[in-house]
């Protein structure tokens, strides 16, 4: 797959990191299923995956 760029990476990092965390939140206020907490939580990890895999982190030499 094509790279995508390090602005665009750490767009899908911040979005993944506040659905898990978004989960976290209203799983403690509202009682959520497994199945929805599981679903929020693996969304968030892929898209916290895709963005290290396909990101382009390389530093300028």
């Amino acid at each position: 797959m094509k790279k995508i760029t390090k602005r665009k990476a750490l767009i899908l990092l911040s979005i993944g990191l506040f659905v898990i965390a978004s989960s976290q939140i209203f799983s403690h206020f509202i009682e959520l299923t497994d199945f929805t907490k599981g679903s929020f939580i693996g969304i968030g990890i892929g898209l916290l995956l895709t963005s290290i895999v396909f990101g382009n982190f390389k530093t300028v030499q």
